[in-house]
């Protein structure tokens, strides 16, 4: 009778202990405002390091798998300020992971680090110009939300310090994102295994977050290679078997099946070896492929066809194909708790102030890229953003778009993006024009707003064991209810760190030249002789 009386009085101080834990301490309460305002003030007086750290990283313009300098440079910042890294994380030389702290809640802060082929921009002028002809630039302004973190982090970690909050930090880079190449490989090596939560960021041209169904596509990215034999193209071609030829019919059968695919389809292709000379039968040849629908299964069989097809057009040439998956990603989901704890402090921390130099610039930008005059939501597109979108749910219906392999990471801890004002509306994606206002003014203010906004979030959490709890409701009984993550990466599949090798080999000596010294000039536009904003050609 003692031992159960025991017994009960045990369970019983252990549910008066969990309740306890659920609820902020009134003590902390009070005091986690102030804290905000204090990491808030702090991030205005990092405005220097901010425009630093932007404008560096946008100097390096490194394309996917060799983001060798930003890794090396963000880094070497994390490590002066007491974070701990380990490198090669997933079989990638250049990804990462920057930890601090000790004990729960563990949060994951990340943001992409790659660029975009083809589109070197110089920023702050409202014409082409490239910094190297042909060079990769950053026309998806991935050099901005690293520093984003960076500044946040630093600051909450000295207030955690001195307040003795328990919680760890975990800082990684999105590598390769542009490929979708490392963050499923992050899921299937383990490196999110004890994650309770997972603030993502990304340039965009407003300050927002949003939570459930985000409408955008998932893929798997794969390249089919083709082994033939050689001949003389003219003098005898019949003895050869062309592995362009097997290309060649891949691709029109594919573009026949389009006519009948659900329109949330999005599948397009670049020949990566089509042969060497027309007077030689190409007995090597391949086409890489990405892949893309709404859901899981319609991607999967996207994906079982497009084999399917190359096994069959390798029978119909007589030559051999293997394939091989280079990236995936699934379609986003995010989480509902921290989406709204994080829009609690956008509608805090407001909007960046535009200054006139912002607002013209941005109007003669979208004037050259003839942006058009409403969102596809029917917004007013003119200049900068002027006020804070709404918290946005679950899509009710979606013609699908982009892929982001931070989905892979939301499909197993409960995650969200916050999207800070960095870049101009109206912008095409992907291009030499989303990099031109990169290293400017508009760059450096949206990256400040955001920090303020992911510090103050981060307090919160710190202090709000309610946040994470509700989170993971949240992710169980609704994210995953119904729909359970299957990867698309097997055990055995390597990431694909060659790509883009030859690219930056070439151009990397070229645009060492153009590397930021903050040691010798204020800013990146300084250095390249750009007086903001510049609005014609000199």
């Amino acid at each position: 009778m003692i031992h159960l009386k025991f017994l009960l009085l045990l369970l019983f101080s252990s549910f008066v202990l969990t309740c306890v834990a659920q609820k902020r301490s009134p003590s902390i309460s009070s005091r986690v405002g102030a804290w905000k305002t204090e990491a808030i003030k702090a991030i205005d007086g990092q405005q220097k390091s901010a425009q630093e750290m932007v404008d560096m990283v946008f100097s390096f313009s490194e394309l996917g798998f060799q983001e060798k300098e930003t890794s090396a440079y963000l880094t070497a910042i994390l490590e002066k300020n007491g974070f701990s890294i380990e490198r090669g994380i997933g079989g990638i030389p250049t990804a990462w992971m920057a930890r601090w702290g000790a004990g729960k809640p563990f949060i994951a802060l990340g943001s992409d680090i790659d660029c975009i082929p083809k589109a070197s921009q110089k920023p702050g002028i409202a014409y082409k110009e490239p910094i190297v002809a042909d060079a990769p630039g950053h026309g998806e302004g991935h050099n901005s939300g690293l520093p984003l973190v960076i500044l946040s982090a630093i600051e909450v970690k000295k207030i955690m310090d001195r307040e003795k909050l328990p919680g760890t930090l975990v800082i990684w880079p999105g590598v390769a994102e542009e490929l979708v190449g490392s963050k499923a490989w992050y899921i299937r090596d383990g490196y999110f295994k004890n994650a309770d939560a997972c603030i993502f960021t990304h340039v965009g041209d407003k300050l927002a977050v949003s939570w459930g169904d985000a409408g955008n596509n998932g893929l798997v990215s794969v390249e089919f290679k083709f082994e033939g034999s050689s001949a003389h193209a003219a003098g005898q071609p019949w003895r050869g078997k062309s592995a362009l030829d097997a290309v060649e019919l891949m691709n029109v059968a594919w573009n026949y099946k389009r006519e009948h695919m659900k329109p949330t389809q999005r599948s397009h292709y670049v020949i990566t070896d089509g042969g060497d000379q027309p007077n030689v039968v190409p007995s090597k040849a391949s086409v890489w492929y990405y892949l893309r629908e709404r859901t899981y299964e319609d991607i999967k069989g996207m994906y079982d066809d497009a084999v399917l097809y190359a096994r069959s057009v390798a029978a119909m040439t007589g030559t051999k194909m293997t394939y091989q998956l280079l990236g995936t990603a699934w379609p986003g989901h995010f989480n509902k708790p921290i989406a709204e704890a994080v829009y609690r402090n956008i509608k805090t921390v407001g909007l960046p102030v535009w200054d006139p130099a912002d607002q013209q610039f941005a109007r003669a930008v979208q004037k050259l890229v003839n942006a058009p005059k409403k969102t596809l939501r029917g917004e007013p597109i003119d200049g900068l953003a002027t006020r804070i979108d709404t918290l946005n749910g679950p899509v009710q219906f979606s013609m699908g778009g982009g892929s982001d392999d931070i989905a892979d990471i939301a499909w197993n801890v409960p995650t969200v993006v916050l999207n800070y004002p960095s870049n101009i509306p109206g912008m095409p994606g992907h291009n030499w024009a989303n990099a031109i206002a990169m290293a400017t003014p508009i760059a450096h203010k949206g990256v400040v707003s955001g920090s303020k906004v992911l510090a103050a979030t981060l307090l919160d959490i710190l202090t709000n064991p309610k946040i994470v709890t509700d989170a993971w409701d949240y992710y169980r009984n609704v994210q995953t209810k119904d729909v359970k993550y299957i990867p698309f990466l097997e055990p055995a599949t390597p990431p694909a760190t060659y790509l883009n090798k030859k690219i930056m080999d070439e151009f990397r000596p070229q645009l060492e030249k153009f590397y930021y010294d903050p040691s010798k000039y204020a800013t990146y536009l300084e250095q390249l002789g750009i007086k903001y904003p510049q609005l014609e050609k000199k």
